[in-house]
């Protein structure tokens, strides 16, 4: 049930907050200061610092924000993203208060094993539109929010609530840049300022000058009481009419509304215990009696989270482009060929799902500069600031959007596995594409040859990878991505490629072929040895079969552009107990060897293995030079082919 105060104050109907009304959100404060007590108290863990000094700010906001417990999945609410996810028991405490849950739900199963209700926000919980936790998460989610209801010609506002020891981090102020050169007017950001956090106050631990730093970049900069409703919500009215970006700094007081916890560091990750419990919950008016029933209910069923799963776009993703063995292309130009003509078909289109695009200053090299040109309003230039952008793009991607991130693979897979990780367990739907990953990238060097990008969303739970051998297969995976919902990664290399040919001289990957995630390619047959490939070792693998041919040995080629997804059976089929050779331009260790030998030693079946990949940092150079230096060329897999056959 809705508190009655949200019907003068949601979108601000009224100029001034009611007599009533202020009483109303001063018991609901008072209440979900008690609930928040509770619910630390009774896991023994948590953060009742922040969640008491936020309290007055999430009633406030709740009551204003164009979202309720009916519109939460709405694609058109307004969005509320709380950066500084370890106040959760006070958020949870809030959207209780507007009858989002029950508090009865709440309090006894925070933090409880298997509960919606975790230690840091999550999506789980009606109400939160990101999880956030790691701290400096939460602007740039809440400017991918607004980023897509813009694209989406949505009225919808976005709030951020974050706190103050997180300002000193570096994707704060990529995110603040972005927003500012984007004017998301629909942004209003609220900064809990208690000026503690968990070692000290803030000038003890790192002296900031939090005013000056949104200043800087552009934002207004309002002040208030963050424990008087009205000065809040006439900040709030300010920021919202202010044709620019704004942020709100609340000045509060840690652990108000409890003596012994106002003003005290310790108090930020600890709850109260023992004699304290009681203390803390007669001073809010609460009972110890609440205390023990809370106990005894943690003891009881879990309650139900929200369902959480990514939709699927309504795009018409056009008609597949076949390159010839005549044409001479690399994947990179092939994906920026197909993302532009899907983009243009798509671009305005009433019914369709826009597409967003992002970049980091590498339009021309990871080839969107395509897309820029035909779909402009949809092109977001972020500049050299990936942390802020992969989550941008991956939040946009959750609020009713197609978001793709395209850059080179050693910064949007190792710069930001944080930021991919959060992708992850927010569910959303990046479609992220890396450029120029391993030996390929040759004349950068080890510091740009991303040879690990397999291995890393491996170690995550819900990512799709693509690895294309060719521009054919590369424009079929791009036109399938965009329709795919949840995160999927495309990777590739720099160089031109050959198009993969069948022995008739058409195009493997051409009009008869479609792509289908998890299915492995028979490229060459054979009954002597079995090449297993992925990525552009496609090409380098069918030039081995035909050298071995020559030497009278048939070996049998297989391509897997899905290694995350390769099908054991039609691998175990394929191969049978031939001896097997895995060759990619990735770690040795943690890319489609490894994960071929790990499906067949699962599964018992004794099959001799030889894994070539990178087995160490290449060189700066040509990039068949690398290879060769890494004994990754084509002799060399042939060689392997022939040895492991002795």
């Amino acid at each position: 049930m809705q508190m009655k105060v949200s019907e003068e104050i949601r979108g601000f109907k009224s100029e001034h907050i009611s007599a009533e009304g202020i009483l109303e959100l001063k018991e609901a404060a008072r209440k979900g200061r008690i609930w928040s007590v509770l619910a630390t108290s009774v896991a023994k863990s948590g953060h009742p610092g922040g969640a008491l000094s936020s309290m007055d700010i999430y009633m406030t906001l709740l009551g204003v924000a164009n979202v309720t417990p009916e519109s939460a999945d709405d694609e058109d609410r307004d969005h509320i993203v709380v950066s500084h996810g370890h106040t959760s028991a006070g958020f949870y405490s809030a959207l209780a208060a507007y009858g989002f849950f029950s508090p009865e739900e709440m309090y006894p199963n925070f933090r409880r094993t298997c509960s919606p209700f975790q230690g840091h926000v999550e999506r789980d919980v009606p109400g939160v539109d990101w999880g956030t936790g790691n701290l400096g998460q939460g602007l740039a989610a809440g400017v991918g929010f607004a980023l897509a209801a813009r694209a989406r010609g949505s009225k919808a506002r976005t709030w951020v609530v974050m706190g103050d020891g997180e300002q000193v981090k570096g994707q704060i102020a990529e995110a603040r840049r972005i927003a500012a050169k984007e004017k998301l007017g629909s942004l209003t950001v609220l900064v809990d300022w208690n000026d503690i956090q968990i070692s000290g106050r803030l000038e003890e631990v790192m002296p900031v000058n939090i005013r000056a730093l949104w200043e800087a970049d552009g934002w207004r900069v309002i002040e208030c009481d963050g424990h008087s409703f009205q000065k809040i919500y006439d900040s709030m009215r300010s920021a919202a009419a202010f044709d620019g970006c704004a942020v709100i700094l609340c000045r509060t007081v840690m652990g108000k509304g409890v003596s012994f916890m106002q003003n005290i560091p310790d108090y930020h990750g600890k709850p109260a215990s023992g004699g304290d419990i009681a203390k803390a919950l007669e001073e809010l008016g609460g009972s110890m009696e609440m205390y023990e029933k809370a106990l005894e209910m943690r003891k009881g069923p879990l309650p139900g989270g929200r369902d959480i799963h990514a939709k699927k776009p309504l795009i018409d993703t056009g008609m597949p482009r076949t390159y010839t063995r005549e044409d001479k292309k690399d994947n990179r130009g092939a994906f920026g060929k197909a993302l532009a003509e899907v983009g243009e078909l798509n671009y305005k289109k009433e019914g369709r799902t826009p597409i967003l695009v992002f970049d980091c200053d590498l339009a021309g090299s990871v080839k969107v500069d395509g897309f820029a040109k035909v779909c402009p309003d949809y092109f977001i230039e972020a500049g050299i600031q990936e942390h802020a952008t992969a989550t941008v793009a991956g939040a946009a991607s959750s609020a009713g959007v197609i978001s793709v991130w395209a850059d080179f693979g050693v910064f949007a897979t190792d710069e930001a596995y944080n930021q991919q990780r959060l992708n992850d367990i927010n569910r959303a739907a990046l479609k992220c594409v890396v450029t120029h990953t391993g030996l390929d990238v040759g004349e950068d060097g080890m510091t740009h040859q991303c040879i690990d990008y397999v291995g890393l969303f491996r170690n995550m739970f819900g990512w799709k990878v693509v690895v294309p051998a060719d521009p054919n297969q590369t424009d079929r995976a791009t036109r399938w991505m965009l329709a795919e919902p949840g995160n999927v990664c495309l990777a590739m290399g720099r160089s031109v490629l050959p198009v993969i040919l069948k022995e008739d001289g058409s195009p493997f990957y051409g009009n008869d072929y479609t792509f289908i995630y998890g299915k492995i390619d028979l490229l060459r047959d054979g009954n002597d040895a079995v090449i297993l490939s992925m990525g552009h070792f496609a090409g380098r693998a069918v030039a081995a079969h035909d050298l071995l041919a020559d030497r009278g040995i048939r070996a049998k080629i297989l391509h897997c552009a899905t290694p995350l997804a390769m099908d054991s059976k039609e691998l175990f089929g394929l191969v049978g107990d031939l001896p097997v050779v895995t060759c990619e331009d990735h770690h040795a260790d943690t890319g489609i060897g490894s994960i071929a030998a790990a499906k067949f030693g699962c599964a018992g079946k004794a099959v001799k293995m030889l894994n070539m990949g990178v087995t160490h940092y290449g060189c700066s150079g040509a990039s068949t030079e690398v290879m060769s230096e890494m004994g990754l060329t084509t002799e060399d897999i042939a060689s392997a082919v022939e040895g492991l056959l002795k």
